[in-house]
């Protein structure tokens, strides 16, 4: 059989890299639209209950984020080995997971929002809007949880240009019912939960439509093939795994804010705002990090070492690239950014201070997320879970060690070096999985 797949070329990384890229620019515009359109209200409960009720429903939802990056691996990998068939069976599977996981938060809302206000508690007000918001938002948690699915997928096919129309089409209907339902017809709170709810089933349908390919093949209604209890439980074995991963990386980001809270609010509003810049360096190396899991997937089903290498280097380059000039970026015009994201001259002032490890960060950073890309590609979540598990525990050493004699500063040198770390223990398992590819 002739070889189909394309060379590997550094066109071939951009086509996936750029679309990620592009797609991630609409999700911090959809917060800032929500937020302005019930700002226009001029209810500071309901502004609160928004961004309360938005982020915990998003965070409820992301728990089951292990399904998108566990698929693009596992995907990838039979589009390597040129099994059409189990392509197909796996979006029955991812479908069905994002469904049943979907129903099952649905039917435990009550306890999960008595557990949201146990851990964030807020004004009556503001509890019972968001309380409001939440109770519409969760009936989209299907849809919400199938999308992570459809988006390893399409990845995992170098898809990405139909990953960004996809969030394209929810993100811009999100704001155009959000501004209807609040300005137009004064639905408040419930106004924009019942817009994202309706942009995430229609994101749903659009999502399958563009998976529309898998559908063509048998094999996806096969179901001694889609309920196979090897691949099932390789599956479980390889989201769990992601999952315990992103709980230590959740924890690191989570203590960080805590601990910062101690610092006093100035610090506290100074850590928030540079907390953007790597929320920035995390949406321009992601791309890079997917074109890996793609392109190392396939390389790996294919038991093609060389193009497994040629496919770490290239998306390495280019992460590096990236993360170089987003490092002068931050250099030039980190204060100019400041200045934009908050008026508060003593926040600008402290802001300032720790611009530097802002610069520092993309540079130190990106080996941790390209490497995350290569193996989740690779599927090698064992090792990701446990060098995550010890990057974690080096973070703490680093924060007994250095908050006590450098405060803020050795809080965000802690930090970084957790970056550090996992890029070091990363690439030290590295020559193991590309003996894996023989």
């Amino acid at each position: 059989m002739t070889d189909q797949t394309p060379p590997l070329t550094h066109a071939r990384v951009l086509r996936i890299a750029v679309p990620v890229v592009l797609s991630n620019i609409t999700v911090p515009l959809l917060g800032l639209v929500d937020t302005g359109v019930v700002g226009q209200l001029g209810d500071a409960a309901m502004i609160g209950a928004v961004g309360l009720g938005a982020i915990s429903m998003t965070t409820v939802f992301w728990i089951f984020g292990f399904l998108r990056m566990g698929t693009v691996g596992l995907a990838a990998q039979a589009h390597g080995a040129g099994d059409q068939a189990e392509i197909s069976a796996l979006l029955s599977r991812v479908l069905m997971i994002g469904v049943v996981a979907g129903v099952v938060l649905i039917l435990l809302q009550s306890a999960i929002f008595v557990a949201i206000f146990a851990i964030a508690p807020a004004s009556d007000a503001v509890e019972a809007l968001a309380r409001d918001y939440m109770a519409i938002r969760i009936w989209s948690a299907p849809a919400a949880i199938a999308i992570y699915g459809i988006t390893g997928w399409l990845i995992a096919a170098e898809r990405t240009g139909a990953v960004f129309v996809l969030q394209l089409w929810m993100n811009g209907l999100n704001i155009l019912l959000s501004v209807g339902f609040v300005l137009g017809l004064g639905y408040g709170v419930d106004g924009v939960a019942a817009a994202t709810a309706i942009a995430e089933w229609s994101g749903l349908a659009l999502g399958l439509y563009l998976c529309r390919a898998g559908f063509s093949q048998a094999a996806w209604r096969a179901w001694p093939r889609v309920f196979d209890r090897g691949r099932l439980l390789h599956m479980a074995q390889v989201n769990t795994d992601i999952l315990i991963r992103s709980v230590f990386l959740m924890a690191g980001f989570t203590s960080f804010i805590y601990i910062g809270s101690d610092f006093g609010d100035t610090t506290l509003a100074s850590n928030q705002i540079l907390m953007q810049f790597i929320h920035i360096t995390a949406y321009g190396l992601d791309g890079f990090a997917f074109a890996a899991e793609s392109l190392v997937g396939k390389s790996l089903g294919a038991k093609n070492r060389a193009a497994l290498r040629r496919s770490a280097i290239m998306t390495g380059l280019w992460s590096g690239g990236v993360a170089v000039v987003m490092s002068v970026a931050f250099w030039t015009f980190g204060g100019n950014m400041i200045d934009i994201l908050t008026t508060a001259p003593e926040v600008r002032i402290e802001a300032r201070d720790y611009l530097f490890w802002m610069v520092l960060a993309p540079l130190v950073g990106f080996q941790a997320w390209i490497l995350d890309g290569i193996f989740i590609g690779a599927t090698r979540t064992r090792d990701m879970r446990n060098m995550m598990a010890l990057s974690f525990a080096g973070y703490v050493m680093l924060c007994l060690t250095l908050i006590p004699a450098y405060g803020n500063h050795g809080l965000w040198a802690a930090l970084l070096g957790m970056f550090i770390l996992r890029g070091l223990s990363l690439g030290v398992r590295y020559p193991a999985l590309e003996r894996s590819a023989a």
